[in-house]
């Protein structure tokens, strides 16, 4: 545990892995780790993270969330597949191994669900891994039964995301996982207010998201961000996309406007957007209570539920954090159109106490 006058004190024994085991599958495009938790003889829930991330830096706070936890791992077992090289304690990825596109990124997703006899599964991606989610879906639609995506990507990188991108790349060719680049992605995953902290003091999540950046190979980071920057515009495919499909977007993220695209051209019939005020792009770490309750009632349109049912106020544990705020959910979710008959583009608000 150590402290520092611009970082808060941590337990490091938290960032061990969650109970599950690693499995290494091996797939015609090179070797993959899956990370398993739960029953396996529940329905399959496959995630996927964003740039430079792993399971555990991209999902650690939504399952680490009292009320997500026992809603998702009651209702399934979780397959969180990295990217490859993306996993705790990864080696250097070969420079003899070619690069993955997202299209082979998409068919390893399939060749994961086929090794593990999946026949149809529940998906959950971040950015980047909502992207190579969607294209599976796109690919392998008769094996997704439904997608819940964080600030996904949809389209091709605009000019501005492009360039950043391929600085992005200079900086991990030349100078690895430097202060600069992770201050770079840091940008890229959270909202201002949660970067720059309260009184000076890091908060936890930023301090976590940086301890796991610094395990990364900056080569095996390489490969993925340069695969994401070379993808393609999935619009004319996302009109045909049958599946339902739940977007939540931080309105403080870089991809706000991809996400809202998103939804836009999506049936508006089984899509739903969910916007979280005061959130960057990585909600399952920022701000994951505001996930609970719309993905509750997302997940009752396919006849699941939560074994502890989770007010709107939000947890008294997360109250006891933020004082000064709890989450409401707007009342167009609580329809009945809203339990996965016609899904609406809701918005969390943060209200105060008076």
């Amino acid at each position: 545990m150590g402290v520092s006058s611009d970082s808060v004190a941590v337990d490091i024994d938290n960032l061990a892995p969650p109970a599950g085991k690693e499995v290494c599958v091996k797939t015609s495009k090179g070797l993959i780790s899956v990370f398993i938790c739960g029953d396996q003889q529940k329905p399959a829930l496959v995630t996927y993270p964003d740039v430079a991330l792993n399971f555990m830096s991209c999902f650690r706070g939504l399952f680490f969330c009292q009320e997500a936890a026992s809603m998702l791992l009651h209702n399934f077992c979780i397959y969180h597949i990295d990217a490859p090289g993306h996993e705790l304690g990864a080696d250097a990825i070969s420079v003899n191994v070619p690069l993955l596109s997202v299209h082979d990124l998409a068919d390893q997703v399939a060749e994961v669900v086929d090794f593990f006899g999946l026949e149809k599964v529940f998906c959950m991606g971040v950015t980047a891994g909502a992207y190579i989610l969607t294209l599976f879906a796109m690919k392998y639609e008769e094996r997704v039964a439904a997608l819940i995506l964080v600030s996904p990507l949809c389209r091709e990188p605009s000019w501005t995301e492009w360039i950043y991108n391929k600085i992005l790349l200079n900086l991990l060719y030349f100078y690895g996982m430097c202060g600069l680049l992770k201050e770079c992605l840091l940008l890229r995953y959270f909202s201002k207010e949660l970067r720059r902290g309260m009184h000076g003091a890091e908060s936890d999540t930023i301090y976590y998201c940086r301890r796991l950046l610094d395990e990364r190979q900056s080569s095996n980071v390489l490969r993925f961000l340069r695969a994401i920057n070379e993808r393609h515009d999935l619009t004319e495919g996302l009109q045909k996309l049958k599946c339902k499909t739940l977007i939540f977007v931080g309105e403080r993220s870089p991809f706000h406007a991809d996400s809202i695209h998103m939804n836009t051209m999506m049936n508006k019939n089984t899509c739903a957007l969910v916007e979280v005020e005061s959130c960057g792009s990585l909600v399952t770490e920022e701000l994951p209570y505001a996930m609970v309750v719309p993905m509750e009632f997302f997940l009752m349109g396919f006849g699941f539920y939560n074994k502890t049912p989770f007010t709107s106020t939000g947890s008294s544990q997360e109250l006891s954090k933020n004082p000064s705020r709890h989450w409401c959910i707007a009342p167009e979710l609580l329809s009945s159109e809203s339990l996965g008959v016609k899904l609406k583009p809701i918005k969390t608000r943060p209200t105060h106490k008076t």
